[in-house]
């Protein structure tokens, strides 16, 4: 299984969490770097929030973009206008091009969503060129995910089937401290370097917050729409209750941290 990420719908998908990733997209690349004249690789491209990003660079030479869902690529192959990328379906895990390919390689909260996440980094390493740019990024789920953490734990505590797959959330692969950096030195990279980056998460209403898993959208979507009439209403109710904190329905600001790593190939 090359992803573990849950997908209903591109649209349903943007206002989960594509609408984030474009927010953290221009911080991500400062920190991975960029030069004109080169090519680049965005593995796990989802709707485009890198992909589109990195476009606005004009100097870049071209952008590939892959992704495990055919959901994904054709959203983002719609929304295409720019003669410069290309757009493909393809694993994050045996990626379908030659080595040395690409000046730098790059994958926007991606990794966690690999079950072998060290593959993935291992491909990124062996498609760039000597001295090429390997950089990712990965939310952190247990600390860094206030907004996210606040549903799983008011649902922990109505269903106690719900405790594993908090647990789940919380630890998958590339969130812990230092785990990406150690995957990334395991694969051969040189000069790497780990730090987080920060966004904050502004919904209009809980509605704004809360329709997309509604919907069915993500791993906490997928296990909303599987509940029972009786404690779904339980888990919609308390929810809401906890967005709200005794204040009106409105608007409301989450804190979100993802870890970052980059490292360069060997010379």
């Amino acid at each position: 299984m090359a992803s573990s990420f849950n997908v209903e719908n591109a649209d349903g998908y943007e206002r989960l969490m594509g609408r984030w990733s474009k927010r953290l997209a221009p911080g991500f690349i400062d920190f991975a770097g960029l030069a004109d004249g080169e090519s680049v690789l965005d593995v796990g491209c989802g709707t485009g929030s890198l992909t589109f990003t990195l476009a606005e660079r004009p100097g870049l030479k071209s952008i590939t973009a892959i992704d495990f869902s055919p959901v994904f690529v054709e959203a983002a192959s719609q929304r295409n206008t720019d003669p410069r990328i290309t757009i493909q379906e393809a694993d994050a895990c045996a990626l379908p091009f030659e080595d040395e390919s690409f000046d730098r390689a790059f994958s926007l909260l991606v990794l966690h969503f690999v079950p072998e996440a060290g593959r993935a980094v291992a491909e990124m390493r062996r498609v760039v060129r000597r001295g090429g740019t390997v950089a990712a990024a990965a939310w952190d789920h247990y600390g860094g995910m206030s907004g996210m953490r606040m549903m799983w734990d008011t649902v922990a505590m109505i269903d106690s089937n719900a405790r594993a797959m908090r647990h789940r959330y919380s630890f998958q692969p590339m969130m812990r401290p230092g785990e990406m950096k150690a995957s990334f030195l395991g694969n051969g990279l040189v000069d790497v370097e780990e730090t987080s980056l920060t966004i904050r998460m502004d919904y209009d209403s809980f509605d704004d917050y809360w329709a997309p898993i509604a919907a069915g959208e993500g791993p906490l979507g997928k296990y909303v729409t599987g509940l029972d009439a009786y404690t779904r209403t339980r888990v919609d109710t308390a929810v809401r209750d906890a967005y709200e904190a005794g204040e009106p329905d409105g608007p409301r600001s989450f804190a979100s941290v993802a870890w970052a790593c980059r490292g360069r190939a060997p010379d």
